[in-house]
């Protein structure tokens, strides 16, 4: 046992192995969570791994060709997990119907099967889930 890491203290005080524990009102029972050490710590680094400038440092190279294929690597990559949430036939056949394919190419593309690579990228899903469409919803181009 190590005499200088053993001690005595309130639970709240307690951190052990990045958790942190509490008293939950209404049951009365000690829980577990995040330390607030190790919450900060993983802010910073999720901060360092963000940061803004970084694409400042390939500033002198030839970066545009890179940064383009990594967006289109990108869409790709998140149309396939849409594909991948609309699970069945018919829910695939009503999201590209909802996103303007006509009725007998959405039938015909939604069952396709599991090729979510060969789907997303030479069928009307491209059309469907275009980079307008995704930079509508969010997505910000590098």
């Amino acid at each position: 046992m190590n005499a200088s890491k053993s001690k005595i203290i309130n639970p709240w005080q307690l951190k052990y192995l990045g958790f942190g524990f509490w008293k939950d009102s209404k049951d009365k029972t000690w829980e577990a969570r995040p330390h607030q050490d190790s919450i900060k710590r993983l802010e910073l680094k999720l901060k360092e791994l963000t940061i803004r400038k970084w694409v400042n440092y390939f500033l002198i190279g030839s970066i545009k060709g890179v940064l383009t294929r990594i967006d289109a690597h990108l869409r790709t990559r998140l149309r396939m997990i849409i594909w991948k949430i609309w699970e069945v036939p018919s829910k695939r056949q009503w999201g590209l119907q909802k996103l303007g394919v006509n009725k007998d190419l959405a039938r015909l593309t939604s069952y396709c099967g599991d090729r979510y690579y060969f789907v997303v990228t030479k069928t009307c899903v491209v059309r469907a889930i275009s980079k307008d469409i995704l930079t509508q919803r969010g997505l910000i181009c590098l």
